[in-house]
Parts: C-alpha cells; sequence; structure tokens
C-alpha cells in the first residue's frame, strides 16, 4: 500500500512539483525554520530498529556491517534497505527508487530512526519526490554527512524536525565518534561540550543561535532553489574535503554575495581535510586555508573558529541541526544548549 501511493504521487510530479510540508505551507517556500515550529525526532534506544537508506551513492553490506555491530552492542536492531548493494552508475539506484527507499523507511512503524549508508552523490535529486509532511509526522532520527547535507538541511527546514549531521553506516567508529553520537543520539548527557585548545580563533568574542551547515559545497549548490540554507540567528557550520584554497574563496564568496555569511551568529569550520594548495590549477602562489578563512570571515565581525572535528574526519562529532547551540572563538569551545531528541516512543 505504501509502495503504491508514493508512486501516485510520483506519477503526478511533472504537473505538480512539491507537496504540501507541516501547516499547509508549500515546499516552494524558502522559508525559515522559524515559519516552522520545531520538533524533536523520537529518542533511540535498546528496542529501537534502525533502517539503513542508500540515498546518494551506492554502498555494500560489508561497508556497513561495523555499524550494524556496534548498534547490535546497544541493543539496536538494524534493517537494511533495498538499494544497499545496488548500483547505477554513480548513484545506488534511480531517483525514483531512491526516494522510494527513504521514504518507505520513514513510514515504516517498525523503524524508529534512518542512518544513510555512504554521501557520494544524489541526495539533490530526490528532494522534490519527498513527503516533508508524513516526514514530520514520523518523527524519526535522521543522520549522515557529505552529500546527505543537502537532505539534512532541507528536511530540517521544510519540516521543522531536528536532524543530524554525523557519522554514516560506513563510516569508521572510533572511541570520539562512539562516545559523540552517544551524547547527541541516545541522549547519554543532556548537553554535549566540545573545546580544544588547537582549535584557530578567525574571530574572538561568544555567540548563540541555532545549528545548521554541513559540507560547503552542498550548502553552496542549493542556493537559489527552495532548499537553500536559512542562515539567519544561526551558528553556521561548514567542512570540505579536497579543494583548492581558491575554490573554498569562491564558495565562501558566493554565500557572502547570498547574503548567507552577514546574517549568522557565529562560524564553526571543521577540519577542511587536504585543502591545502597543492600548486595546481591557479597561477601565481596561493593563500593558505586560514587566510581565506581571515580574508573571508573575520570582516564580519562575528565569533568564528577553525579545525572542528566533524564531517570528512575520522574521528567526529554528531551535530543536529536545529538545535541551540553557543560558540565560544575565544574559549575554542562549541556547546549544544539544548537536547537532540525527545522521549522515546512506546514499542509495538
Amino acid at each position: 500500500m505504501l509502495r503504491r501511493r508514493f508512486l501516485q504521487t510520483l506519477a503526478t510530479v511533472p504537473a505538480v512539483q512539491h507537496v504540501l510540508s507541516a501547516g499547509g505551507t508549500s515546499d516552494t517556500d524558502t522559508g525559515s525554520v522559524a515559519q516552522r515550529s520545531r520538533i524533536l525526532p523520537k529518542g533511540i534506544g535498546p528496542g529501537s530498529t534502525i533502517g539503513i537508506v542508500a540515498p546518494a551513492s551506492a554502498a555494500f553490506s560489508s561497508e556497513v556491517r561495523d555499524f550494524m555491530e556496534l548498534c547490535s552492542s546497544w541493543g539496536i536492531k538494524t534493517k537494511l534497505g533495498r538499494n544497499i548493494s545496488r548500483r547505477s552508475g554513480y548513484l545506488s539506484a534511480s531517483d525514483e527508487h531512491r526516494a522510494a527507499e527513504f521514504m518507505e523507511c520513514i513510514e515504516d512503524p517498525s523503524i524508529d530512526a534512518v542512518v544513510c549508508a555512504r554521501g557520494g552523490y544524489g541526495v539533490m535529486r530526490i528532494l522534490p519526490l519527498l513527503d516533508f509532511s508524513a516526514i514530520r509526522q514520523a518523527s524519526k532520527v535522521i543522520m549522515g554527512f557529505s552529500d546527505i547535507t543537502a537532505l539534512l538541511v532541507a528536511v530540517n527546514q521544510m519540516s521543522g524536525l531536528v536532524t543530524f549531521h554525523g557519522p554514516v553506516a560506513s563510516s569508521s567508529f572510533d572511541s570520539f565518534t562512539i562516545q559523540s553520537l552517544k551524547s547527541v543520539v541516545l541522549r547519554t548527557q543532556p548537553t554535549q561540550v566540545f573545546q580544544d585548545q588547537r582549535l584557530t580563533t578567525i574571530q574572538p568574542g561568544i555567540a548563540q543561535g541555532r545549528l545548521t551547515g554541513g559540507n560547503l559545497a552542498m550548502v553552496v549548490s542549493t542556493l537559489g532553489t527552495r532548499y537553500e540554507i536559512d542562515t539567519r540567528d544561526a551558528i553556521l557550520f561548514l567542512e570540505e574535503i579536497n579543494e583548492e584554497p581558491y575554490r573554498i574563496d569562491r564558495m565562501l564568496t558566493q554565500l557572502w554575495l547570498a547574503g548567507k555569511l552577514q546574517t549568522c551568529k557565529g562560524i564553526a569550520f571543521g577540519n577542511f581535510r587536504n585543502c591545502e594548495s597543492k600548486g595546481i590549477s591557479i597561477t601565481g602562489p596561493s593563500f593558505t586555508l586560514e587566510q581565506v578563512f581571515h580574508e573571508r570571515i573575520a570582516p564580519l565581525g562575528i565569533p568564528a573558529v577553525y579545525g572542528l572535528p566533524f564531517g570528512h574526519v575520522k574521528s567526529k562529532l554528531t551535530l543536529p541541526l536545529g538545535i541551540r547551540a553557543e560558540l565560544d572563538a575565544t574559549k575554542k569551545q562549541l556547546t549544544l544548549l539544548e537536547p537532540a531528541t525527545g522521549e522515546r516512543s512506546s514499542k509495538r
């Protein structure tokens, strides 16, 4: 019945490019999270079931085995989506099948959370096929990073549901990653504080705001669409991998030209793995990555740091989109001020 209903909706997509999101608001609005009441996903724990989906590039069951074993050690069951171990070019499956897999996990009452198997590419292509009203109603944990950024931001803004920038199921899980994941998603701690004196302060100061962000390229790629990021009164976190400093400069400049950086309360940059100049594809000497951050960000006069561990790094923080946080760029500290999940639903 679920599949039939989804395919009936899909057949109308060319004529009706959107569905109604929560509160009767069309998802053609680029509106902000503030226009929709924020809701926390239901908590998960022993006895819960996590659905593992492939909404972007392909991932094989062997690549998610460590995550499945980790969940089992916590008393949490896992269920593989239909597209795990499938491949269609650089995608796991067609847009229609990837969207159907995701929505089936959202609407399946036996599944309590959805974790993406990997990033890669493809999530942007399925955004118009998702039912944000159903996603809000289900109120499930949704987690991933990299290409999954587009999904996390869209769901958070179109439905008001808090989403999670954290490991994908094919990530490696060291003690740091596990502790952050448990603290944020499993609510083993009411708040989370991360401080590291090795961080670089771009602009000192303290700011509080709603956390949002993710992969820089994905944030930039959705500008001008109804899924573009809302940075008003936000702590914006950004990370990237394998980009030259001038390309980082270009993307940050695009965000600035779009008015997205000026409306932030603070900015937290990740490690930007392998993003220093390699001496190619540019004439003359390159700026360092730190110089780019200082030139593009410091003049804004808002607290900003560089070097937080999230995204494309082995040891990573889990950061909830939509939760209030405090960035103390002087003390080099990020604090989550609120819990990111609600009470666990009763098991069927």
